[in-house]
């Protein structure tokens, strides 16, 4: 393990521990999708509920997405939302699935001051569900690193 994934591992779980009341924007927010709190427990598994809703981030190295090679579509975990392409995804060493783009009108983000300065957030643009953040620092054409929690997403081979 690099030193890299070792550090964004720790931060990943320090962003268990926050989780409380962070989720008022996706909770207030004007969705196509809105479901109630018992809703949503009752569609998503208590982890994938934690991340999508609370905004938490699952541990490093913990999901299968993050190794999965076939073609196909990473959708919203919550609402079904096509959000990124297999063609776009990379291996980016930190553990977590990682996309050089999303899918056109998939995601909408926001800043997030919740940890060592402003980092940007990615949800779904439909649920408002919470995918993971955005970073600069990612391979071309974008540049972008966009570094999602695999529990967030469901993978639907082409």
């Amino acid at each position: 393990m690099n030193r890299r994934a070792v550090i964004l591992g720790g931060v990943a779980l320090m962003g268990l521990g926050q989780i409380a009341g962070r989720s008022a924007w996706a909770a207030e927010g004007n969705f196509e999708v809105q479901l109630t709190e018992a809703e949503w427990r009752a569609r998503l598994s208590d982890l994938a509920y934690r991340v999508l809703r609370e905004e938490a981030t699952e541990r490093a190295f913990t999901s299968p997405l993050d190794t999965e090679t076939r073609a196909g579509t990473y959708h919203c975990a919550g609402c079904d939302l096509p959000a990124f392409s297999s063609q776009h995804k990379y291996d980016s060493g930190t553990g977590w699935p990682s996309f050089w783009q999303p899918l056109p009108d998939a995601i909408r983000t926001k800043a997030d001051r919740s940890l060592f300065g402003t980092r940007t957030e990615v949800h779904c643009r439909r649920c408002g569900g919470h995918f993971g953040h955005v970073f600069s620092d990612g391979p071309q054409p974008t540049g972008k690193r966009y570094c999602m929690n695999g529990v967030s997403l469901a993978f639907r081979a082409a």
